[in-house]
């Protein structure tokens, strides 16, 4: 299944949030609560976190994308 490019931005976002959010939630939960329990409270964790990190990344990414074309040489 291929998408329009005009959908690129939204899909960065998705999957960016996404991988992060997965990767965060998961090493937070284990220096917290440990291996117990792991996946359920990772699973809660994640469902908490995307969320949150998908609003940011939509928010962020535009201005993120404009500093560092600022910062870098043209």
């Amino acid at each position: 299944m291929k998408f329009h490019p005009v959908h690129g931005n939204l899909l960065f976002a998705f999957f960016m949030s996404f991988c992060v959010a997965l990767i965060v939630s998961g090493a937070l939960t284990a220096i917290i609560d440990g291996f117990d329990n792991f996946i359920p409270t990772w699973m809660l964790g994640f469902s908490t976190a995307w969320p949150i990190a998908f609003s940011a990344v939509i928010v962020l990414a535009p201005r993120v994308r404009r500093l560092v074309q600022d910062l870098t040489a043209q």
